[in-house]
């Protein structure tokens, strides 16, 4: 045989075996922008060396899953169809690669918003993955490490990942309501952490939905005076039972000149449009106001109103590995999880619209064996 006919033969082996190493995985995609998601089929690879294999218990539903499955974002976040969303993803373990040491099978896991960065640069280094100077693999509509693996997301039945981009998931936390911690939990207890939030510090958070209450709680838990601001008076009751000491209606705009100064931290969690000065007019001297939500148009910034009280204006994405397990374990610690409809993927539609319309309190998590038939 020739050395390119051998070659030949090598190339065409090696395609078989990668071939039969792909599982074939049910889940649920949206074809296009703006159609609704359905069944979906496609394959995940089998677990390589370092790999563990996850059977998808629960999959909860973030709004950045409707933006992107919508093609909300545009050119800042293009959509990739068909896209399979999900990243607040818990499961079990069901296989793993050889030389996996953390993880074994029946352990319970989840998994977050990436699986995987470049591991190299000093973002990674310093367990900030999320920032990887290369750009973090994300859980769905990014492209795994090849640059042309489209990834796919936990609205499906099982997900391999590399075992360094796996969390344990404490054995007191309910499930379905452990799985919005991956992301809502993380987006708020990283600002809360980075800037030393504690005892006796006030802390107000803007917007009462799937972020807002995660924030109300853990800053609760981190023992701050908490403020609920929002424009609907309605959720009055609801910020009180979530653990907020107090609720300000923001539809009456004299609360801003009330309550100047008041506060240490502000967590902004709203993606509609609304005015940032009068905000940041909140904070006392060296406060902060950290930005979650992702509003569609620039706002107007008025330099005033930091110069004065040397006040700061910032934003926050999700934590990295290490700090989202430290996230989860405060949370088991302090009996933290979020508010939870439990749905059937058969739902996911109508679940999207209700969350659009702040129908929801305050997470919808998708049952995956509903998924399984």
């Amino acid at each position: 045989m020739s050395e390119k006919d051998a070659k030949a033969v090598g190339s065409a082996v090696t395609a078989i075996a990668e071939e039969s190493a792909r599982i074939r995985v049910a889940g649920y995609a949206a074809p296009a922008a703006k159609a609704p998601l359905g069944p979906f089929t496609f394959e995940r690879r089998a677990p390589g060396p370092h790999d563990a294999r996850i059977e998808i218990l629960y999959c909860g539903v973030c709004h950045s899953d409707i933006h992107q499955a919508r093609g909300d974002w545009g050119e800042v976040m293009p959509s990739i169809f068909p896209m399979v969303p999900g990243h607040e993803i818990v499961g079990r373990v069901a296989q793993v690669g050889d030389q996996v040491e953390k993880w074994k099978a029946g352990d319970v896991v989840g998994v977050g918003c990436f699986v995987d960065s470049c591991r190299e640069c000093e973002p990674c280094r310093a367990g900030e993955e999320q920032y990887c100077e290369k750009g973090a693999t994300f859980t769905y509509n990014g492209y795994e490490s090849d640059g042309k693996t489209p990834t796919y997301g936990g609205y499906s039945t099982q997900i391999t990942v590399d075992e360094a981009y796996v969390l344990r998931i404490p054995e007191s936390l309910p499930l379905e309501g452990a799985a919005p911690l991956l992301c809502a939990g993380i987006t708020t207890y990283s600002p809360l952490r980075r800037y030393g939030v504690k005892a006796g510090d006030r802390v107000a958070v803007v917007g009462l939905g799937g972020l807002g209450h995660m924030g109300v709680k853990l800053a609760k838990a981190l023992g701050a005076h908490v403020a609920v601001l929002s424009h609907s008076p309605g959720k009055r009751e609801d910020a009180l039972r979530l653990g907020a000491d107090e609720f300000i209606a923001t539809n009456d705009p004299s609360v801003f000149e009330k309550n100047a100064e008041r506060f240490n931290l502000i967590l902004d969690t709203v993606s509609a449009p609304h005015d940032y000065n009068a905000y940041l007019g909140l904070l006392g001297l060296d406060g902060t106001m950290v930005l979650l939500g992702l509003p569609e148009e620039p706002a107007p910034l008025a330099a005033g109103v930091l110069i004065m009280k040397r006040r700061h204006l910032t934003g926050s994405g999700i934590g990295g590995i290490r700090e989202t397990q430290e996230m989860l374990d405060f949370c088991a610690q302090h009996r933290v999880v979020s508010d939870v409809e439990v749905i059937p993927i058969e739902q996911i539609n109508e679940a999207y619209d209700r969350t659009v319309k702040s129908d929801v309190k305050y997470r919808f998590v998708i049952d995956i064996r509903s998924l399984r038939g």
